[in-house]
């Protein structure tokens, strides 16, 4: 007789024994996370700015009166390698500053003479007579002094757009530094007799020139404005002098701008698909974020309130060597030396900062701001910013800033308490259920920034992020 044995499915290794974990999910509540969005950033400077309410829609900035010193930066064309100054961007020049007459100008812009200049050589000297005006069209240049012990010191560079020598259109004067090629350089130039022979032929040239001189006779301070006559130090009964401060007569008007959007959300959606997370509310999350986003782009972009562009000339510097280095930086802080309150920069730009302090065993140290640890120079915090933008050559920029409103630096300007509003300055309003049964919210956003005296706002032009060594 045969003896049976009997075994199960585990023992034989066949079968299963228990709920899979696929039909188990069946059951299950899966856990889920709100949308994600790559677009949100920490927008530091949209926390960083102080929010001054515009109650009409327009900020005025009022300001003691300022003669135009003409800072301005030189624009040219080229047909292949040949370069020619655009002639109504000779009126960045001081002494032809509101001159319109473009026969002249066109008259001008055909004097000037290209050169190419190799690096290491000296374009203009110290202490020569100024019988050229010099217009760098693309290049580096160094500024030259010497201290007073016959040392040689580094006042600054020079690059495309900037010139020297504007004292030829006037009464002359000394080169007050050597301008030295850092790089192959481009340079165009004309001569005080190509110009004297212009201004012979042009009565209007001549009169515009005049004045411009009789302009100049005002007595200003150091920084361009009508000065405030005082007297201090005498002793008895010494005649004081009278004065008054004038303003501005044309002072600049700032408007608010805005982003704008349509959130569209189909009834069936927001009805019935609304648990665990409201629909609406997630559009409406991730549609402010984006406008957001969009605003410290503006504020940092927009050519007419932007910060980029609002820079005055005279707050603009330029790298010594190409990479942002601590020299360059603290060159910065030279230009806003009044309560600097923070920089901002790409992040790309503070890793190239970073790589040059290695490279010098300096070691920066970190800054503590509302709970977060951000890189800092001489107590100054830098903090990131993506919307500042790198060129296709790989430069860049640093911003730095004094900021409110009794400071007179740098502010943000909105208006709170608009109709519909959902944030500070930003309003979702109800448009209408259209015959397709969808829902349609106009989100909009209120905005712009003003730098109320120049020097609130300093920048640090061509930063280099790709130089190697």
């Amino acid at each position: 007789m045969t003896e049976t044995t009997n075994t199960t499915p585990q023992e034989n290794g066949n079968g299963q024994l228990s709920l899979s974990t696929d039909a188990a999910r069946q059951l299950s509540t899966t856990t889920k996370t709100p949308p994600q969005m790559q677009e949100i950033t920490s927008r530091w400077l949209l926390r960083l700015l102080p929010w001054v309410q515009c109650s009409g829609g327009v900020f005025r900035v009022n300001r003691r009166l300022t003669y135009t010193l003409g800072d301005g930066r030189i624009t040219f064309s080229t047909t292949g390698s040949a370069v020619r100054v655009i002639p109504a961007e000779l009126t960045e020049l001081a002494p032809l500053r509101g001159f319109d007459d473009m026969e002249v100008l066109e008259a001008l812009a055909d004097r000037f003479t290209q050169r190419e200049v190799e690096s290491g050589e000296e374009i203009v000297a110290e202490g020569n007579p100024v019988d050229q005006l010099v217009l760098i069209a693309h290049g580096r240049v160094a500024k030259i002094g010497h201290g007073a012990y016959g040392d040689e010191q580094n006042l600054g560079v020079l690059a495309d757009g900037d010139f020297l020598g504007e004292e030829v259109l006037t009464n002359g004067g000394q080169f007050p530094f050597s301008a030295r090629a850092k790089t192959a350089t481009t340079v165009l130039t004309l001569s005080r007799q190509e110009f004297e022979r212009i201004a012979d032929q042009s009565p209007g040239l001549r009169e515009h020139l005049a004045g411009w001189r009789a302009a100049g006779a005002h007595a200003r301070n150091a920084y361009g404005e009508a000065a405030i006559e005082m007297s201090s130090g005498h002793t008895g009964e010494a005649v004081l002098p009278g004065t008054f401060v004038d303003y501005e007569q044309s002072p600049r008007e700032y408007e608010l701008s805005v982003a704008q959007t349509v959130l569209r959300v189909h009834t069936r959606v927001s009805d019935l698909y609304n648990q665990p997370m409201s629909q609406l509310d997630q559009q409406l999350r991730l549609t402010v974020e984006a406008l957001r986003e969009r605003q410290e782009d503006e504020l940092v972009n927009n050519k007419e309130f932007g910060l980029l562009h609002n820079a005055d000339f005279s707050q603009r510097i330029r790298t010594r060597s190409g990479p942002p280095t601590p020299d360059d930086l603290d060159d910065l802080l030279a230009v806003v030396w009044k309560d600097p309150a923070f920089f901002l920069a790409h992040p790309q730009a503070i890793a190239a900062f970073g790589r040059e302090c290695s490279k010098r065993g300096v070691y920066p140290q970190s800054s503590e701001v509302n709970g977060n640890r951000v890189p800092a120079w001489r107590g100054v915090p830098i903090f990131p910013c993506n919307k500042i933008p790198v060129s296709g050559t790989r430069t860049t920029s640093f911003l730095l800033m004094r900021t409110g409103q009794e400071n007179q630096g740098v502010i943000g300007l909105h208006q709170t308490g608009i109709p519909d509003e959902y944030q500070p300055s930003l309003s979702v309003r109800f448009m209408n259920i259209n015959e397709k049964a969808v829902i349609s919210y106009l989100v909009s956003a209120y905005y712009s920034a003003a730098v109320l005296v120049p020097d609130a706002l300093g920048v640090l032009e061509d930063v280099e992020l790709g130089r190697n060594g």
